[in-house]
């Protein structure tokens, strides 16, 4: 692939201001061969993302929101809207999830309109899209991408604000990894999707590869067609494992 793979970070409820040294041990990391190559990107808590956008300030390191509200004001309590998250300088936000489709019954119409709003306060959206082991099982892995897919990216999205992540349900957090030929036919379905939708402008979202990442898989699976980086859990909140991470790409 022509365009940079996305490696990403996804914290989760993981990060307090003693990890704040995190984001200088990967500054010290930052080298032109590996930016040539890679893109990367971590999105803390909210909590930390105004320190580490100040510290990652002028770098080629990524700072984003693991998720925001649909609406960008107002009462609702709680909530954090994509106009504050741009305000801080984050430049993705994660949306859909599948804890969020999961803990909080997030739909698509839902995640939509979140999409819509990041996109408005020009951040990339990080849309994800999985199957349970339920769905596997009974061989529905692609209806389901599909009507994920066309549910989340309706009305008037920005292709050019838009990577997708597919995550397998199952194999989040339990180190459990699809075959290599069952993630380049998802990868595959997805990116023909992509070109349905949107022709030629489809060519710059990547298609981020989700599920229990980490160091020893990271490569082989980036290599994989239509695989346009990793998005990396539990491995992503230890220094070590993403400098080895990132190190396999200079």
């Amino acid at each position: 692939m022509s365009k940079k793979l996305l490696i990403a970070g996804n914290w989760k409820l993981n990060g307090k201001k003693k990890d704040i040294s995190f984001i200088n041990n990967l500054l010290k990391l930052n080298s032109r061969k590996l930016n040539k190559k890679i893109e990367i990107l971590i999105c803390p808590p909210y909590t930390l993302i105004d320190k580490f956008c100040e510290l990652t300030n002028r770098s080629s390191i990524s700072i984003g929101a693991q998720d925001c509200s649909e609406n960008d004001i107002g009462a609702f309590t709680g909530e954090i809207s994509a106009s504050m998250l741009n305000d801080l300088k984050a430049s993705y936000c994660i949306i859909g999830h599948s804890e969020r489709r999961m803990y909080h019954n997030e739909g698509n119409d839902l995640l939509n309109k979140k999409v819509l709003s990041v996109q408005k306060n020009n951040m990339k959206a990080i849309l994800c899209v999985g199957e349970s082991l339920k769905d596997r099982k009974q061989s529905k892995t692609l209806r389901v991408l599909g009507n994920q897919l066309k549910g989340a990216l309706k009305n008037n999205i920005n292709p050019s604000l838009l990577d997708i992540a597919y995550e397998p349900i199952w194999a989040i957090g339990t180190g459990l990894v699809p075959n290599f030929s069952d993630i380049e036919e998802t990868h595959n379905y997805i990116s023909k999707k992509l070109k349905n939708l949107y022709g030629t402008k489809s060519n710059n979202i990547r298609v981020l590869y989700g599920g229990s990442v980490n160091p020893k898989n990271v490569f082989p699976i980036m290599s994989i067609n239509n695989v346009g980086g990793a998005l990396i859990g539990g491995a992503s909140l230890k220094i070590n494992d993403m400098k080895s991470i990132l190190k396999q790409f200079i």
